[in-house]
C-alpha cells in the first residue's frame, strides 16, 4: 500500500536566502516514501535492493516537491571521487559515474544520495548558478567540494556570491575510526588533527566529517553552514550505512539533498 504522506525536506534559512527566490532545495528525510521493510519510507537508491517500483515512486515525490516531473531528477552513479558533471536543459536521465553536479539550467532538479556522507548543495542566487556534492572522507579529501566550485565559477557563478550548506550526515561521536585512518588524515596535513578526538577504545578516534567539510569549504572561498544533523544516531529521519553495517544488515536505503532553479 501506498504512504500518501508527502515529503517535507529540511530547508536551511542562509541558503533560502541566498536562493533569492529563485533557487529552491531540500534536505529530504526517509519520511513520505512508499518503501517498507529495511527501506521504510524515502529510499531513492537505484544502487540499492529495494522494489524499484518504489524506488522510483520515491523519486518521483521528490521531484514534484520541486513541480517537476521524474525525468526533470539529475542524479550521478556516486563513486567517492573528485568529479563533477555540467548538466543542462537536454538532461536525459543518464548517471555517469561522478559526485558532484552543476548547472545554470531552470527546471532540472540536481540530486545527491547520502546515508552517512555529506550532502552538499550550493547555490550562487545573483548569478543563477547551482551545485550539489556527495562528500565522504574520500570525496572531501580528494577535492570535490573545491572542484565543484570551481565548476560553478566556469559555468559564470561569482565565488563571492556562492553559498553552500551540509545536510544530515555522520556525527562525530557516531563516527569513531582506527589510528591508520587518523594518520592518513594527518600525513595530508598535520592540522587535520584537530577533526579528531580520543575515544574509549584504545587507539582509536572520533572522526568530525561535518567540520572537515565545512573548513574546505570557508577554505575555498565561498559561505558555508552545516544543518548539523547526524544519520546514525536519528533512525526515524535517516538512513545510516554505519548504523546498518553494525546491526548486520543486508542493505540500507539512501536519502537525497537536491536543489533546483525554479523556471518562471
Amino acid at each position: 500500500m501506498k504512504d500518501q504522506s508527502a515529503p517535507t525536506p529540511i530547508e536551511n534559512r542562509l541558503l533560502a536566502d541566498r536562493g533569492r527566490g529563485r533557487i529552491r532545495h531540500g534536505f529530504f528525510t526517509r519520511q513520505g516514501g512508499v518503501s517498507q521493510g529495511i527501506y521504510q519510507g524515502l529510499n531513492v537508491g537505484v544502487g540499492s535492493s529495494d522494489t524499484m517500483e518504489h524506488v522510483m515512486e520515491n523519486r518521483a515525490r521528490v521531484a514534484g516537491w520541486f513541480a517537476r516531473p521524474l525525468e526533470s531528477l539529475a542524479t550521478v552513479h556516486q563513486i567517492h571521487s573528485p568529479d563533477v558533471v555540467v548538466v543542462d536543459g537536454s538532461y536525459d536521465g543518464e548517471r555517469p559515474k561522478a559526485d558532484a553536479l552543476v548547472t545554470a539550467s531552470p527546471g532540472v532538479v540536481l540530486g545527491v544520495l547520502a546515508a552517512d556522507c555529506g550532502p552538499v548543495l550550493f547555490c550562487d542566487g545573483q548569478n543563477g548558478i547551482i551545485g550539489a556534492a556527495h562528500a565522504g572522507w574520500k570525496g572531501a579529501l580528494g577535492g570535490v567540494l573545491e572542484n565543484t566550485i570551481e565548476a560553478m565559477v566556469m559555468l559564470g557563478a561569482d565565488r563571492r556570491a556562492i553559498t553552500a550548506c551540509l545536510g544530515p550526515s555522520i556525527g562525530q561521536r557516531s563516527y569513531e575510526v582506527g589510528p591508520e585512518f587518523v594518520e592518513r588524515f594527518i600525513g595530508f596535513d598535520p592540522s587535520y588533527a584537530e577533526f579528531f578526538s580520543p575515544s574509549e577504545k584504545d587507539g582509536h578516534a572520533y572522526f568530525d566529517l561535518p567540520a572537515l567539510t565545512v573548513r574546505r569549504l570557508t577554505n575555498a572561498g565561498i559561505e558555508a553552514t552545516s544543518l548539523d544533523l547526524d544519520t546514525y544516531s536519528d533512525e526515524e529521519r535517516f538512513f545510516s550505512y554505519r548504523r546498518t553495517t553494525h546491526r548486520g544488515e543486508p542493505d540500507y536505503g539512501r536519502q537525497i539533498s537536491a536543489i533546483a532553479i525554479m523556471e518562471a
